[in-house]
């Protein structure tokens, strides 16, 4: 864990594109083929290591359900499927195999499934957000994630330190604002002087599902590479609950953070999802397998 809170280390200049790294363009879309039948999916940084498509893409791919079924949370929200072994091509070299998840509903809308860094093989793979700019700068962040008695399902994530407890730090460019959920709010609540204020907005989440968000705004920026977070939105009722942060539109002293036990709060369940609002200083993220590494070309 040590090791992990090293968080960065720098260099003056953005790299440019290694010939063997997979380029994701910013719009994510992909073509590729499960069994050989080809299809349009969304390669995304954000999402799980095991890929997931639609019900419908399974059947025509000649998919069977297998022994081993899967469940998706989305807050209260649950998602039932099934996953199969099956043949992936995605790009000019050998098909290779895969465990695939497939559901009903489509993971993101216009897309007939979702891969995220652990389900592709190629060993470095480039997710360009827009055209470098002068000035920008190579950070790089220890990747963690993926393993477990059935292979990589898990994401590639960074991990901070919060309270003496990792968090999960997900990068997600097609978030437009960085959030975290109620569990991590808390936390960072308390490690940062946090405060809610606002009404909750709805916000698409994944397969349709939307949740609830409010703002919160932290005393001190939580640091993150090269991003320092001031403000958050707030799934306030997604594994956990926001009840012992300080209210700016609840009656009382609105500077008062008030603490409480954290009773059966599991800090395993709790992420910080970096969103657009910070990743547009950003025109690259490289997640490089081998050296596990996630690295930020960033202004």
């Amino acid at each position: 864990m040590r090791r992990l809170a090293c968080l960065l280390s720098a260099t003056l200049t953005a790299a440019a594109p290694s010939p063997s790294e997979r380029v994701i363009a910013p719009d994510g879309r992909e073509t590729l083929s499960v069994n050989g039948i080809s299809r349009t999916v969304l390669v995304d940084p954000a999402a799980l290591g095991i890929p997931i498509i639609t019900q419908s893409y399974a059947q025509a791919a000649g998919m069977k359900p297998g022994m081993i079924e899967i469940g998706f949370r989305v807050g209260p929200v649950r998602i039932d499927g099934h996953t199969a072994v099956a043949s992936i091509r995605s790009g000019p070299g050998e098909p290779f195999k895969r465990r695939i998840a497939f559901a009903e509903p489509a993971y993101a809308k216009g897309f007939d499934g979702v891969f995220g860094p652990a389900s592709l093989a190629d060993p470095v793979i480039r997710f360009r957000l827009r055209d470098p700019q002068p000035g920008e700068r190579l950070v790089s962040l220890p990747m963690v994630g993926g393993g477990g008695m059935f292979g990589n399902w898990g994401s590639r994530y960074v991990v901070i330190t919060i309270e003496g407890e990792p968090m999960r730090v997900i990068l997600n460019p097609r978030n437009p604002r960085s959030t975290t959920n109620a569990g991590g709010a808390v936390r960072l609540a308390r490690a940062y002087g946090g405060q809610l204020s606002g009404t909750p907005t709805e916000q698409e989440i994944v397969f349709g599902v939307t949740r609830p968000i409010r703002t919160m705004t932290l005393r001190t920026p939580v640091q993150v590479g090269p991003f320092a977070m001031a403000q958050l939105g707030v799934r306030t009722v997604d594994f956990g609950s926001t009840a012992t942060i300080a209210d700016a539109d609840a009656p009382g002293d609105p500077d008062e953070v008030v603490v409480t036990g954290k009773g059966k709060h599991d800090p395993k369940r709790d992420w910080l999802s970096i969103g657009a609002d910070q990743l547009n200083r950003c025109s690259a993220i490289i997640f490089d397998k081998p050296a596990r590494q996630v690295r930020l070309s960033c202004l």
